[in-house]
């Protein structure tokens, strides 16, 4: 116990350093970088907690000593209380047990060893994720289920492309996402997760959740989506385990009356439904025309296609006029010897990969410098211009200035080398590090005309073009995607991809719409330069037209 107490500041000093990066942190589910901390600080928990275990079973073996003893000295006297006592070393002992001994024994027994695990548990909770991380995880699972077309079957035994720690989903992890979904008002997620967790208990798996709690989940879910007929036989089966659940027993009664209502509802239009049908079915085979073209497809289904890996694919013309090449932009001093790789990924808008630009080691030292500046990304809003966090944009950035490090400036020099824009006037180096299933829905990086504010402040112009560095494999998901003409771009470590976001003419190219897709499995590190209008007037002078 005195030990304990003695370490008690040793372990607050390594806590407090240890923790010192999580300090002013929050929205941890919005980076796995900064996520990777927490599971140090969940290893410092297991250890104080193993001395806490240690302590215990101490305790318990000096008492059970203690009891095992006296169990039989006990059996042995009462066999012959006088006999026993008539040895006066036996009745002095007698009475030093009962005035000293149990007495200590009292003190054992309410002597507290949780003070060191309480301390640094109360220490490191101040640091823990909060309710917003956790549904925060729980909607990135959801979005990823969506986005990936993934069955609750495949997440919930971790079955994911490439994974190496595979990892599986109790019940309670199950109805956890499906309460979620169901506070959102989500009810086609909150039946996917309500049904698994269903599955898995109908399959034998033990938990502190019962079929009924489920059930009645599961029933309202489905009521809600308009299937009463569905929502009636999981009713009718709760009430087969429970007979006496009292919402159940006025659900059965409202989906029987729902039920025959709609029975008579369709005798009543039973003459009409042919004809009804016929047409329907001309409507159909028009609206399948219409989805073989690409560009008729909504933003997010093609956004998600593109995602999967599916959309448009280049005809065998088009790409036979992508080519990789040595690219030495027009004879710079610095490439005449040492040549960059450059592969084209895209015509229209023109997409340009540069391979092998950036080290390992430059990477680790971007990485280095940006994690503890680490901040949740945010967008401006188009119309009051603020700051703020984005439900659609979960992930988080630092920026990074080239006084602050040599590698940042020279970085800064080798994208200005191969663009052959003035970096002067750009933005300073932006790093980013996504979340679970982290991502960055369809946006622009220009300003648009009914944004004219949008970068008043800085007084460099538009941001003519963008240059962006991949700083990680991917093992599955997170490409860059541009929806409007169904390109993607993979994430390759040592990569980087450039493109113009505004045509010579100064007119924005809206083709340079894009995305981030959600990342399925991995860790998706990336940096970014901003490059702006302002001293590019002799670099790329104006065009004649308006999209030239």
């Amino acid at each position: 116990m005195l030990w304990t107490r003695m370490e008690l500041p040793c372990w607050c000093l390594l806590l407090l350093s240890c923790l010192q990066s999580l300090s002013a942190h929050n929205d941890f589910f919005t980076s796995i970088g900064q996520m990777t901390d927490l599971l140090y600080t969940e290893k410092d928990l297991v250890t104080s907690l193993k001395d806490y275990i240690r302590a215990e079973e101490n305790k318990l073996e000096r008492v059970k000593r203690w009891a095992d003893k006296l169990d039989s000295l006990t059996a042995t006297a009462t066999q012959d209380p006088e006999g026993f006592l008539g040895h006066p070393v036996n009745a002095f002992k007698l009475m030093k047990r009962l005035n000293t001994e149990w007495g200590d024994l009292e003190s054992l027994v309410l002597s507290d060893t949780t003070d060191g695990f309480i301390s640094n548990l109360t220490i490191q909770r101040q640091y823990f994720p909060t309710e917003e991380d956790q549904t925060g995880a729980a909607k990135a699972l959801l979005r990823l289920q969506d986005t990936y077309k993934l069955d609750a079957n495949t997440i919930s035994t971790g079955n994911l492309p490439g994974v190496k720690h595979k990892s599986q989903m109790t019940v309670e992890d199950c109805y956890e996402l499906g309460k979620i979904a169901y506070s959102d008002a989500d009810y086609y997620h909150t039946e996917l997760w309500m049904a698994q967790a269903l599955k898995q208990l109908d399959e034998g798996e033990e938990s502190t959740i019962d079929k009924v709690t489920v059930l009645d989940y599961l029933s309202y879910a489905i009521y809600q989506q308009g299937e009463i007929e569905r929502a009636l036989e999981y009713t009718l089966r709760l009430l087969k385990l429970d007979p006496e659940h009292q919402r159940a027993k006025g659900n059965l009664k409202y989906f029987e009356f729902q039920l025959e209502k709609q029975r008579k509802a369709a005798e009543e239009t039973a003459r009409t439904q042919e004809e009804r049908g016929k047409r329907d079915t001309s409507e159909k085979k028009k609206q399948k025309k219409q989805k073989n073209s690409f560009s008729m497809i909504p933003e997010r289904k093609k956004y998600e296609m593109l995602c999967r890996g599916e959309g448009l694919k280049m005809t065998p013309r088009r790409q036979s006029r992508l080519f990789c090449r040595y690219f030495d932009n027009n004879h710079h001093p610095r490439f005449v010897l040492a040549p960059v790789k450059q592969q084209d990924e895209w015509d229209r808008p023109y997409i340009v990969r540069y391979l092998d630009i950036i080290s390992d080691a430059e990477i680790e030292k971007v990485k280095q410098l940006a994690k503890p500046r680490l901040r949740r990304a945010t967008i401006s809003n188009p119309v009051t211009g603020v700051l703020e966090t984005a439900h659609y944009r979960i992930s988080k950035s630092a920026w990074l200035t080239g006084y602050e490090d040599p590698v940042i400036e020279r970085i800064n020099e080798r994208i200005e080398a191969i663009t052959g824009l003035e970096m002067d006037t750009a933005e300073e180096l932006q790093v980013a590090n996504y979340g679970v299933g982290g991502q960055y829905e369809p946006h622009f990086d220009f300003g648009r005309k009914d944004e004219p504010d949008a970068f008043k402040e800085l007084g460099t112009g538009n941001r003519i073009a963008t240059w962006l560095f991949y700083m990680s494999d991917v093992t599955a998901g997170g490409a860059t995607v541009f929806p409007d003409v169904g390109a993607a771009v993979w994430p390759k470590k040592g990569t980087a991809v450039f493109w113009y976001n505004l045509f010579a003419s100064g007119e924005g190219d809206y083709s340079t719409r894009h995305a981030a897709c959600p990342v399925l499995v991995g860790n998706k590190w990336v940096s970014n330069k901003w490059i702006h209008e302002r001293g590019q007037e002799w670099r790329r002078p104006c065009g004649l037209n308006e999209t030239e």
